[in-house]
This record gives C-alpha cells, sequence and structure tokens, in this order.
C-alpha cells in the first residue's frame, strides 16, 4: 500500500508540475512579447529530463498530447463548412501542392549538400516541409488571422501537409532495403483501406451524427454531450489512423461534417477547454524532448541544418507565393509562420528509422532539428511583425481634403460619425468628413455620403480639411490615443474653434477634458441610460419616477466627472450606488 501511495504521489508530482509550468512560463512569456508558443516550450525543457529531471519520458507525454493538435483541427472543421471548403480547392491541390512540390525537392538539395545520401536528404527534407500545425494554429489565433483570407490559404496549405503524409509514408517504404519489393497489389489495398475510412467517416457524419446528438439533447445529460463530443472526434481520429491516414485529418473532416449541425456550437464549447489543455501539454512535451545531449555533441551540424532548412524552405515559401501573387508583405508573413518543420515529421523519421533508411543518431538529430526550428518560430514571427513591411492601404478610388469648407469638421465616420452627421446634416449644415479606412469611405459613397481620406492626427490635413474656418470640430475616431492626439493639436492650433469629442470610457473623457475639449461623450453613455430607463419602465416603474431616476443619475454622473478631474479616477466613486450590501447610500 504505501508502494501504491509513493507512486500516486509521484505521478500528482508530475502533474502540478506540468500545470505550474505551463502557468508560469506562458504568462510571463506573453507579457515581454514572446508568445504562449515559446512559453511552453521553454516551460517543458526546464521540467524535463534536461531541466530539473521531473520526467523520463517525454514522448509519452507528447504521444497523449497529440490529441491536442487532433482536437484543434475538428475545431477549425467546425468552421468550415463543405461549401466553403470547396471554394478553397484552388488553394488546397494548387497553392498547396505548389508549396510542398517546391519545398521538398529544394530541402532535399539542402540535405545532399550537407552530405546525406539521396534517400536520408529525401527523408529529412519531406519531413521538415511537413509544416507544425499546433504552431501555426496557435500563431494564427493570436494573431486574429485565422479567418482572413491570407490565413486561410495557410490553413488550405496545412490541410495539403496533412494529406501528404500518406503518400509520404508509402515512399519511406519503397526507399527501405528491400521496399521496392512490396507488390503493387499491397500498395493498392492500402489505398483501399485508405479510401474506405474516408467513405465510412463521411457516411457516419452525414446519417449518425445529427440524429446521435438530436437523441443525446433529448436526454438534457449535459456530462453526456460532452463525453459523446470527445467520442465524435476521438473515434473518427482513430479511424483515419487506422486507414492509415492523420489522426488531425481525421478530426477536422468530422468537424466539416458537423459544421452545418445544429448542435456545432455546443461541440465547440463542449471541446474547446480539452483542446486549450492538451494542445499547452504537446508544446510541453515537445520542449521535453529537446535532448540536450545529442545538441551538445552536434552542435555546428543542428545549427548549420536549422540555419539552412529554415532560410531555404523560406524563400522558396516567399517565392511560391509571389508567383501566385501574394502581396510582398504576405509572402513575408507566410515564409516566418511555415519556416519550422513540424510534429508530423517525427512520424515519419520514426517510420524511416524502423525501415533502416536512418540510423538512430540520424533520426535524434534529425528530431532536434525539427525541434529546434518550431523553438525559433515564435522569434521569427516577432521579428518579422517589429521590422517586416507594414500592411499597406489601398486609396484607389479616394479623395484626399484640399481646401475644404463647412461647418462641422466630423473625423471619423465609423458607427459613431455616422449617426452624429444625421441632425447636422437634417438642420442644413455643411459637414466635411475626413477617415483614414478607404473601405469606410466606399461604403459611405454608396449610401450618398463624400468622405476624404485623411488623418486627423497630422496639422496639414486639418488644414486642407477647413479645421480653421469649422465652426465645431467633432472627434468620432474609436482609437483613444489618436482622439487625445487629434484634440491636442487642435486645440493649440485651432483655438478659437470649439472641438467635441467622442470618449471610449470615464478615464479617456477625462484625458479629453484635460486636452481641452469643450464637450465629451462616452459612446455608451446616452445610449445605457435610455436602456436603463426602459428597464424601469419594463419592470413597473412609473414614468415620471423613471424620469426622475434618469435625472438623478445625470447629476450624479456630472457631479463625480467633476471631482475625477481634479483627484483622478477614483476621487468620485462615494456617488456610484452599488448593489453589495455594506455599499455607501449617498442622498
Amino acid at each position: 500500500m504505501a508502494v501504491e501511495a509513493s507512486g500516486a504521489a509521484s505521478e500528482l508530482v508530475q502533474v502540478v508540475a506540468l500545470l505550474a509550468a505551463g502557468v508560469v512560463a506562458v504568462p510571463l512569456f506573453k507579457r515581454i512579447g514572446l508568445g504562449s508558443v515559446l512559453g511552453y516550450l521553454v516551460a517543458g525543457l526546464a521540467i524535463g529530463p534536461f531541466g530539473l529531471g521531473l520526467f523520463s519520458d517525454a514522448h509519452a507525454i507528447l504521444h497523449v498530447a497529440e490529441l491536442g493538435v487532433v482536437m484543434f483541427l475538428f475545431i477549425i472543421g467546425l468552421e468550415m463548412e463543405p461549401s466553403r471548403l470547396w471554394g478553397m480547392r484552388r488553394e488546397i491541390f494548387g497553392l498547396g501542392l505548389a508549396q510542398v512540390g517546391a519545398c521538398i525537392a529544394a530541402l532535399t538539395l539542402v540535405g545532399t549538400t550537407m552530405g546525406f545520401s539521396l534517400a536520408v536528404a529525401f527523408v529529412a527534407g519531406t519531413g521538415f516541409v511537413l509544416t507544425s500545425t499546433a504552431i501555426v494554429m496557435q500563431l494564427l489565433e493570436e494573431r486574429g488571422s485565422l479567418s482572413t483570407p491570407k490565413g486561410q490559404r495557410i490553413v488550405a496549405i496545412l490541410l495539403l501537409e496533412d494529406l501528404a503524409i500518406v503518400p509520404l509514408l508509402a515512399i519511406v517504404a519503397l526507399l527501405a532495403p528491400g521496399g521496392r519489393e512490396t507488390g503493387p497489389m499491397d500498395r493498392i489495398v492500402a489505398i483501399g483501406i485508405a479510401l474506405a475510412s474516408i467513405a465510412a467517416l463521411v457516411a457516419a457524419g452525414r446519417w449518425l451524427l445529427n440524429p446521435l446528438f438530436r437523441l443525446l439533447a433529448a436526454a438534457r445529460a449535459r456530462e453526456v454531450m460532452t463525453a459523446a463530443a470527445l467520442l465524435v472526434v476521438l473515434g473518427s481520429a482513430l479511424a483515419m489512423q487506422l486507414g492509415g491516414l492523420s489522426m488531425a485529418m481525421g478530426a477536422f473532416l468530422a468537424g466539416v461534417l458537423l459544421s452545418e449541425s445544429s448542435f456545432r456550437h455546443q461541440l465547440e464549447a463542449d471541446v474547446e477547454p480539452f483542446r486549450g489543455i492538451l494542445l499547452g501539454l504537446f508544446f510541453l512535451g515537445v520542449g521535453m524532448s529537446l535532448d540536450l545531449t545529442v545538441i551538445g555533441a552536434n552542435g555546428a551540424l543542428l545549427l548549420t541544418g536549422v540555419a539552412a532548412y529554415m532560410f531555404v524552405k523560406s524563400l522558396v515559401i516567399y517565392a511560391v507565393a509571389r508567383l501566385l501573387r501574394a502581396s510582398h508583405a504576405e509572402a513575408l508573413e507566410r515564409a516566418a509562420l511555415m519556416a519550422q518543420g513540424g510534429e508530423f515529421a517525427f512520424v515519419l523519421y520514426a517510420a524511416a528509422a524502423s525501415a533502416g533508411i536512418i540510423d538512430g543518431t540520424t533520426n535524434a538529430i534529425l528530431t532536434a532539428t525539427i525541434i529546434l526550428s518550431m523553438a525559433v518560430t515564435p522569434l521569427m514571427v516577432i521579428a518579422f511583425d517589429r521590422i517586416g513591411p507594414k500592411p499597406s492601404v489601398s486609396t484607389d478610388g479616394v479623395e484626399v481634403p484640399e481646401n475644404l469648407v463647412g461647418s462641422a469638421l466630423i473625423i471619423g465616420f465609423g458607427r459613431f460619425g455616422q449617426i452624429v452627421s444625421q441632425p447636422l446634416i437634417s438642420r442644413g449644415c455643411s459637414v466635411s468628413i475626413i477617415d483614414t479606412s478607404p473601405a469606410y469611405i466606399r461604403i459611405a459613397e454608396t449610401f450618398g455620403f463624400k468622405v476624404y481620406y485623411g488623418d486627423g492626427t497630422r496639422l496639414d490635413i486639418l488644414h486642407a480639411a477647413g479645421a480653421a474656418t469649422a465652426r465645431a470640430i467633432l472627434i468620432c475616431v474609436d482609437d483613444r490615443e489618436a482622439a487625445k492626439r487629434i484634440a491636442e493639436i487642435a486645440k493649440a492650433e485651432f483655438p478659437l474653434v470649439p472641438v467635441l469629442a467622442r470618449a471610449r470610457d470615464r478615464e479617456h473623457a477625462i484625458e479629453l477634458l484635460h486636452a481641452g475639449v469643450a464637450y465629451q461623450l462616452r459612446e455608451t453613455f446616452e445610449s445605457a441610460l435610455a436602456f436603463g430607463e426602459q428597464a424601469l419602465l419594463t419592470i413597473g416603474d412609473e414614468p415620471d419616477a423613471a424620469s426622475a431616476a434618469m435625472v438623478e443619475v445625470r447629476r450624479r454622473d456630472s457631479e463625480r466627472l467633476d471631482m475625477e478631474i481634479v483627484g483622478g479616477i477614483y476621487a468620485g466613486r462615494d456617488l456610484i450606488r452599488g448593489n453589495a450590501a455594506d455599499a455607501p447610500e449617498v442622498g
């Protein structure tokens, strides 16, 4: 019993260590701008065999944590309706094939240059071609690019790479000593099994999954729905693996089949917590797998390999992107995001080692090369963000202001500025409008507005837009720093022109008042008061009492703001009526 208790305690220590490593490292690395992926990798290295030594078998953790990648692909699949996926067929089989084919050729050449035989060079280069789905998806999600057109093109390439693992494993079998003895019938059978697995999964998705979830929903057992969601993800992954395909591809396909289901959002909510934890565990496992002994013994070869493979792969990705008419900035970003090797390389190298194409030392070196490239990728992306080209804005078809004259100058024509313009135009006021978004300007033109392209933080633009002769300058931009800067410039250069400004919150309102604006309005203030008054009426308050309550709220808010201008944001907190039992009651 004592031995069993000791073993259980040891396992609990490992679980606590995994959680603590992620909880400590990830917020720290995100705060200093290095991203969560690098935080997980470094945390894994710290607690792994070559750090504190809390874990001795990192590959066992990696094997379990690969389910995080599987669940990530399932959630991505839920966002991909079949019609949308069909619309991406050119990117998947056009862009994806072009990039994968060009990279395999170039990286095989790199391997032969480094002294590998042709077979070993092919295996090494091919493994490096298979980009890390986990890292790239995580980085796209953190950058908010996953649903953008350029993000979707990267997703298409990753999907093609997932599909490519099947023929690549077949090629490895052919390259093995005696591998060519495998008969064509064996290969036909393997392909037939893979196609049958896909067909079975598609059939289950179309005719079984929705009735199953309707039955479970009727039972009103939330934990059973969660279990069913996990069953779908893991079952589809297992089906594809048994068919010789990748688990991630199976989960993605299951997600696509359920993307039009009425249970889609429920499934996403059920799987998301498991996905996040297991994906973090995957990165921790990759960090633990970094063999410092191999790195120390083969440091020069490893560094040369990482640099050569990443540089050449980046170059090829950029070239393919430009040939297929991507912009310079998008091509560079794609190269920075996809320059690393990925988790499927571990599978390919293990198969090659089992087949006798590479020995154990070469397998360890190639695996370390992949891991190092994965660790370097977040740094490359940070470098790209800081020194790479900033996205350019097309101003085709929009005009810049020149000698405009109007009663009012509106700066910023988003949802706030559009509403502000209505009473002015209704009363016959001449209004000049500038905005920095060509998209907003073009849309506004279709509704009968004339909006000019101009940045209100530039003095020359303000002069050209007629700020000097306007009877009021209205700052309606969404960016709080820009609003404050415009107010400061306007009051310094046009002191006789009243400035009215949109404020994001109370703190921003105080900053604008200090900058000299004549009037400010918090963007949600009036709508929130109207909403609150309607709430009083809805729950049975008399109209006169509700109106009196609104007058009192306005008075207290105005008094509080006056106090905060002098004493800071907490100066008027006693004027707030809270719902806590010990909240002060101020008359």
